[in-house]
């Protein structure tokens, strides 16, 4: 066995994990909701700044546009966006928040808070969640940079 092998050895083993159980303790916050842990990703991006372009989101995100339309039309059929053709470019498709998805946010203000405290209770202090977040954007960008 190499030991380069071995799965205690795998950074991307925690990360897979760590994603997995983190979308797992958001599923019980945002069903009374009605929406999934990826139709929340995407209320953020627009809760930020609304009007946005499909490859706006994607890029945020750091999803394939072909990822995200199923996403988005599912949301449209939910009524939490609506999509129109873009008004410069026809090909381009601007999504825009509706009745319903502005007043979720209200409903989702105390989610944050809540991961917050359930991460609390271990031995993960602010600052150390600070550093995680340092640690997984530099993660992220050189990734990006290999692309």
């Amino acid at each position: 066995m190499y030991p380069q092998l071995k799965l205690d050895n795998q950074v991307c083993f925690r990360l897979y994990t760590a994603s997995r159980l983190i979308t797992q303790a958001y599923r019980p916050l945002l069903e009374p909701l009605g929406i999934t842990y990826p139709q929340y990703l995407v209320l953020l991006v627009l809760w930020e700044k609304d009007n946005l372009l499909v490859s706006d989101i994607s890029h945020r995100l750091e999803l394939e546009s072909n990822t995200i339309t199923p996403l988005l039309q599912r949301m449209e059929k939910e009524g939490l966006v609506s999509r129109s053709k873009g008004v410069v470019d026809g090909r381009q498709t601007l999504v825009s928040l509706t009745k319903k998805g502005i007043r979720l946010q209200e409903q989702a203000k105390d989610i944050p808070s809540c991961m917050t405290g359930a991460l609390s209770h271990s031995s993960l202090c602010e600052n150390d969640a600070r550093t995680l977040v340092s640690t997984l954007d530099t993660i992220i960008n050189t990734l990006k940079s290999n692309d």
